[in-house]
C-alpha cells in the first residue's frame, strides 16, 4: 500500500452516519417486553433501514432479536456470508432467484403464490434437501400473498409438496395496511381474516411454527395481533411507528453529521444556490454543507429542513443541490472543519428524523433509508 493510499483511508470524511449499535440493542429490548412472550424478527431490509445490514443485525441479535427478516435473497445470503446462521426469513420473491442456494444455506422463503412454490420444490430437488416456507396470505392489503381460492390452492400445493419432503411449511404470514393508524377498521379485519385463513390451513393439515403479522406498530399497540412472532422495522432503529402515541421508550440509532465546508461572508441581497430561491436578508455569513440530494438530502427540504450548527438550528438557505446545501449562520461564529449535526436522537438539540419527516410530509423510514452509500456508517462504541 501506497503512501498515497495510507493517506486517503486515515484522512477524515466530510459526513457520516453515526449509528448507536447500544441504541438498536435497545429497541429490540422495549420490542421484547412489548410482546410478551412472541419471538421478535428484526427487520434489517435495504441496509437495515439505512443503518448497516450486518452491524445492525448483529445488534438485534445481541438485543434478543432470535429472527431476522429481509426483503430480498441477496441480503440474506450476504447475512450468511457474514457467518449470521440464525434463522432468516425472505419475505418477497420474485421468479428466477437463486432459490437453490438460500434452500442450500437455511434461508426461509415467503411463498405467497403456487407458481412461486414451484420454482421452491425444483430448487429443493436441485439442492438435494428441504426448503422451509412461509405461506403468505393477503388478509386486506392487496399486495403479495394469496387470497379466497389462490389461498386453498397454495395451501394444498404446499402440504402435497411438504409430504414428498420437497419443503417444509414453517409458517404462515401476513402484513397490515393500517396498523400505524389506531383504531382503522381494516385492522380488526385483517386480524380476522388472517386467524380463518391460519384455521383453514391448519385443519387441511399444516402444522406451522411460527404465525406472524405484526410490523413495528402492531407490536407496540396490538397485543391481539403478535401471535408466535412479530416483525418490527422501524422500531427496531428507534424511531416510532404511531408518532401520535409518543416515542414508546426507543431510542434513535442514528445521528447524522457533516462538516462545515467553505465559509464565508457574503452581502445583503445575495442569492444563495440554484435559482436564487434564498436571498440574504444583511451582511451575514454563510456554510457550506457538503452533503446533497446524491447523499439522500431531500431536495424538496430546501428552505424547509433545519440542522444544528453553532449551538443553533439553521434551516437550509436555498435549494439542496446534488452534493452540497447552504446554510445562513448570521454572525455567529463557525468555521470550516466544524461539525453540523442534521438529525439524530435529540439529545442536543438537532432536528430529530420524525421532524425532517414531518416538516416534508413523509415517515421516518424514508428519512433513514434514503441516506446514501457516499455517506459512511461509522459505529461508535463498537468493538
Amino acid at each position: 500500500m501506497g503512501a498515497g493510499t495510507a493517506d486517503w483511508v486515515t484522512m477524515r470524511v466530510p459526513a457520516e452516519a453515526r449509528v448507536d449499535l447500544g441504541a438498536i440493542g435497545h429497541n429490540i429490548g422495549v420490542l421484547r417486553e412489548r410482546a410478551r412472550g412472541a419471538e421478535v424478527m428484526a427487520m434489517v431490509k435495504a441496509e437495515a433501514y439505512g443503518h448497516g445490514l450486518v452491524e445492525a443485525a448483529r445488534a438485534a441479535l445481541a438485543g434478543g432479536a432470535s429472527w431476522l427478516g429481509v426483503a430480498k435473497l441477496a441480503e440474506a445470503l450476504r447475512l450468511r456470508d457474514a457467518g449470521l446462521t440464525v434463522r432468516t426469513l425472505v419475505c418477497v420473491g420474485v421468479p428466477g432467484e437463486p432459490y437453490e442456494e438460500a434452500v442450500a444455506r437455511d434461508v426461509d422463503l415467503t411463498v405467497g403464490a403456487v407458481w412461486l412454490l414451484d420454482e421452491v420444490v425444483q430448487a429443493a430437488e436441485r439442492a438435494g434437501r428441504e426448503a422451509r416456507i412461509h405461506l403468505k396470505a393477503d388478509t386486506g392489503m392487496s399486495r403479495g400473498g394469496a387470497r379466497g381460492d389462490d389461498w386453498e390452492a397454495l395451501v394444498d400445493a404446499a402440504l402435497k409438496a411438504e409430504a414428498t419432503g420437497h419443503v417444509r411449511v414453517a409458517g404462515v404470514m401476513s402484513h397490515f395496511a393500517c396498523a400505524d393508524e389506531p383504531g382503522h377498521p381494516s385492522i380488526a379485519a385483517q386480524i380476522g381474516a388472517f386467524t380463518e385463513m391460519v384455521a383453514h390451513a391448519e385443519k387441511a393439515g399444516a402444522r406451522f411454527e411460527v404465525r406472524h403479522l405484526s410490523n413495528s406498530a402492531a407490536a407496540l399497540t396490538l397485543p391481539e395481533a403478535r401471535f408466535d412472532l412479530v416483525r418490527p422495522g422501524i422500531a427496531t432503529y428507534g424511531l416510532t411507528p404511531v408518532p401520535a402515541l409518543g416515542g414508546f421508550g426507543l431510542r434513535p440509532a442514528m445521528t447524522l453529521v457533516a462538516d462545515a465546508a467553505l465559509v464565508k461572508r457574503v452581502p445583503a441581497g445575495s442569492g444563495v444556490s440554484y435559482g436564487h430561491t434564498y436571498h440574504t436578508e444583511r451582511e451575514t455569513t454563510l456554510a457550506v454543507v457538503p452533503v446533497g440530494y446524491g447523499d439522500g438530502i431531500p431536495r424538496h427540504g430546501s428552505n424547509v429542513l433545519e440542522v444544528l450548527a453553532a449551538g443553533r438550528r439553521r434551516t437550509i438557505a436555498g435549494r439542496v443541490c446534488m452534493d452540497q446545501f447552504v446554510i445562513d449562520v448570521g454572525d455567529d461564529r463557525l468555521a470550516a472543519g466544524d461539525e453540523i449535526i442534521l438529525f439524530g436522537p435529540g439529545d442536543r438539540g438537532e432536528p430529530t428524523a420524525q421532524e425532517w419527516a414531518e416538516a416534508l410530509g413523509t415517515i421516518s423510514y424514508e428519512i433513514v433509508t434514503r441516506i446514501g452509500a457516499r455517506v459512511p456508517r461509522a459505529y461508535p462504541g463498537a468493538l
